[in-house]
């Protein structure tokens, strides 16, 4: 048992890939009679078939410890062989436990939220889809094929957001999630490939054997390094490329569970897997924590001034994925990791719990909500064990990956940067009050007097998920993944508990207790307008980028339509009146065209023998 699990290993992205393939016949409505019900029973038992095998692997490799590595041959063309490398160990198996454990929670929340939705068949089967690409992508040891798989879950979010294409709002998240990502995939592709003729491999272990002896030039190494973090950078929305997430936000909430918590750390789990390689590059390691610094510091004040939920959730996504990067930039994987496990459980229980909130009020305007204490206790416990996951507050988990990350930056004499960390998390810890403020205290708003508790199938993965997080200590205990008493950075502990509480106290003042009546004419319209506006990055990019590609598009227009289209059409007006004044000499006489034909010729050797008549100097 212990040998065989983890050696077939492989199998766990097949399961939903069945369920994909059983959902056909529901999905164009081929069977009428049932509904579409059946589709999502069936991916939600595949699901679940994934999570056992997963789960009984990680536990197989947890006694042995000792990772499997198989290879699967995929392409063999001359000399050209490609097998597709496959990584059995704790990590990857523990976040396949974590996909698919997620998607089984987000699967079942949404039978319940999606009740009345006739597109069950194609929403559970891209969920299905999604989880495939996903398990696939941390098993996978190969940077080449991780390209590939992140490209499906590319194409997984397109139609994800895309669900309900008959909304114009719908249609345009959609389109603008692919072509973000399609700008980071196009510079990741050309590092993939240029990484290639130095460590003649891909594969993810050969590549950090290589890195440990490996002298490239420097600047060939920083442009591969920074092309490499391109990629990920759309991925896990990082300024600028972080506008997508955002707008992703109008398609199903339930898909919202999977791509906050878990897709946007496929961007993460890439660069910690290239981290061998980035630390060849200072430059390019410093690419990554200053475009994370400046998501995670920017992401979490934009969040802040948002009065949309939905909006709220997305940039606090992007603050996490920003505080990733740095740790991957200052070559910390082991607690980028911890800070992805923790993040995905705190915010899927956060996005579970407000997603329970609109499914009632049939509003995400957080000015139109208030007074839910006393009608939604079980949400409001999510929505706090959510926060309390999150941000770094004892004893939950999200403090653990926290105090790793900061010590770890103290000690490398990181000062400024444990600073910043220490306000983003003081930033996001009033973020989340404000938003427990707005939606569960004050008086009832007309969105809110008739909001009950809504079906169990939507408040039992929000109860597990705050199970989760409550319990998730003693799982990190039992990994090893909490640091020892004596290793334990007091000082650091403190600050970031304070800033927590100072965070959270700061927010309940003014949003729960109302201390001001109005808590944002505190700040200046000014910095409100900037904050709200998100920097005014979509004006930016309007004109900009949009211009450009407008005026751009105009002038090939005219080019093709005045230049292009006008040599062509000369050319056959020259051929049509040619023809036509040619017609007049076609008298019928034969002696004529014979005498035509050698006035031509004649012409022609002239023109031909003209050098030979030349007098000679």
């Amino acid at each position: 048992m212990t040998s065989i699990l983890p050696q077939t290993s492989w199998l766990i992205p097949l399961y939903p890939l069945i369920g994909v393939v059983l959902t056909i016949p529901w999905s164009p409505a081929l069977i009428r009679k049932t509904g579409p019900r059946p589709a999502g029973y069936i991916n939600i038992l595949t699901t679940f078939f994934a999570f056992i095998h997963g789960l009984l692997a990680l536990m197989a490799l947890l006694e042995n410890d000792a990772p499997q590595f198989l290879a699967v041959p995929w392409l063999q063309l001359r000399d050209l062989s490609l097998a597709i490398p496959i990584e059995a160990s704790t990590i990857t198996l523990g976040a396949c436990v974590v996909i698919t454990g997620l998607n089984l929670l987000a699967q079942v929340y949404a039978v319940g939220y999606l009740e009345m939705d006739w597109g069950w068949g194609r929403f559970f089967a891209l969920m299905a889809f999604f989880e495939a690409g996903m398990c696939a992508l941390v098993l996978c040891n190969s940077l080449f094929f991780s390209y590939m798989l992140l490209e499906i879950l590319t194409l997984g979010t397109y139609l994800l957001v895309g669900f309900w294409y008959n909304q114009p709002l719908v249609v345009t998240g959609a389109r603008d999630a692919f072509l973000t990502k399609r700008v980071g995939d196009l510079v990741l592709l050309m590092g993939v490939l240029a990484i290639y003729p130095l460590a003649h491999t891909w594969d993810f272990r050969e590549l950090g054997i290589w890195a440990q002896t490996a002298t490239p030039d420097p600047t060939v190494i920083t442009l591969i390094g920074i092309a490499l973090i391109a990629g990920p950078m759309s991925k896990c929305a990082q300024f600028p490329l972080h506008l997508w997430l955002d707008e992703a936000m109008e398609g199903p909430l339930p898909s919202t569970i999977l791509r906050n918590a878990v897709v946007v750390i496929t961007g993460v789990w890439v660069l910690v897997k290239l981290e061998p390689v980035l630390a060849l590059s200072s430059s390019a390691s410093t690419f990554a924590i200053a475009i994370g610094i400046l998501t995670a510091l920017g992401a979490t004040l934009i969040s802040a001034a948002q009065i949309d939920v939905k909006r709220v959730l997305s940039y606090i996504s992007s603050t996490y994925m920003g505080l990733m990067f740095v740790a991957v930039g200052a070559h910390f994987p082991n607690t980028a990791l911890t800070l992805a496990l923790t993040y995905a459980l705190g915010m899927a229980t956060l996005v579970m719990g407000c997603g329970s909130i609109i499914f009632n009020a049939i509003s995400q305007d957080l000015t139109q909500m208030g007074g839910l204490w006393s009608r939604r206790p079980v949400t409001g416990l999510a929505v706090i064990g959510g926060a309390f996951g999150l941000i770094a507050l004892p004893p939950f988990g999200g403090f653990w990956s926290m105090l790793s990350l900061a010590s770890q930056l103290w000690q490398d004499h990181h000062g400024l940067l444990v600073g910043i960390i220490l306000i983003v998390n003081w930033v996001a810890a009033f973020s989340l009050a404000r938003l427990f403020g707005l939606i569960f205290a004050g008086q009832s708003q007309q969105m809110t007097v008739r909001c009950p508790e809504p079906l169990w199938l939507i408040v039992l993965p929000m109860t597990l998920g705050l199970g989760l997080i409550l319990h998730l200590p003693l799982i990190m205990a039992q990994l090893h993944l909490l640091p020892t008493w004596a290793a334990l950075s007091k000082d650091m502990a403190l600050l970031l508990t304070w800033s927590s509480i100072l965070g959270f106290a700061i927010g309940i003042l003014l949003y729960v207790n109302r201390i001001f009546q109005q808590p944002a004419k505190l700040i200046h319209q000014p910095i409100q307008n900037l904050l709200a506006y998100d920097f005014y990055t979509p004006k930016f990019y309007r004109n900009t980028f949009v211009l450009g590609v407008d005026l751009l598009s105009r002038l090939t227009d005219w080019l093709d339509r005045y230049v292009v289209d006008g040599v062509v059409n000369g050319v056959g007006l020259a051929s049509l009146f040619g023809g036509e004044t040619l017609k007049y000499g076609n008298t019928g006489r034969s002696q004529f065209y014979i005498l035509t034909i050698t006035a031509g010729v004649a012409l022609i050797a002239v023109l031909l023998s003209w050098q030979y008549f030349t007098p000679l100097p």
